[in-house]
């Protein structure tokens, strides 16, 4: 069994005020997941987990699955974008700290079908039931009782917000 891959970031918050603020982020990979799938835990608890393709992508060209965006912005950054039912959370990575992680990710997966990265996962929030920054138990970690998936009446607003023409600022 690989060991399950943990980093520790930072990553600046983008709010509507004029400053940002740096805040320590997790990102965890566990090779022994068939999804490939890669989390983000937030300083309040909060983990977001979707599909390790998402942010490859996200370094190349802006993409959207579900409640996550992701998209370039200049050469060193990288803004995911979190949609959730409390709101917005916005996060400017340095893009060399996510290379750094995935190419760590890519070094313990185990060769696969070519199949199986296919079918895109679904972005999930949850709320770990122990806010440790040292506890990396899996278990201490995730707490599926409250998983946030967008829903219709939140994409039917969104698409109404983009008739009228506001559309989300990409880099």
């Amino acid at each position: 069994m690989s060991p399950v891959i943990e980093e520790h970031a930072r990553a600046r918050l983008i709010t509507d005020g004029p400053l940002t603020r740096p805040v320590p982020v997790d990102l965890r990979y566990d090779p022994a997941d068939e999804r490939r799938t890669v989390h983000i835990g937030l300083p309040d608890g909060t983990d977001w987990a979707f599909g390790r393709d998402l942010l490859e992508r996200g370094l190349r060209t802006p993409i959207e699955r579900g409640a996550v965006r992701v998209w370039p912005c200049g050469r060193t950054q990288l803004i995911v974008e979190l949609h959730s039912t409390d709101g917005v959370e916005v996060f400017q990575f340095e893009i060399r700290t996510l290379i750094r992680f995935l190419a760590r990710t890519r070094a313990q997966t185990p060769a696969a079908s070519p199949d199986a990265d296919r079918t895109p996962q679904l972005p999930s929030r949850t709320t770990r039931t122990d806010t440790s920054r040292t506890d990396t138990s899996r278990a201490a970690r995730t707490d599926t009782s409250r998983t946030a998936r967008p829903d219709k009446s939140a994409q039917q607003e969104e698409g109404a917000t983009q008739e009228r023409g506001a559309q989300p600022a990409h880099g």
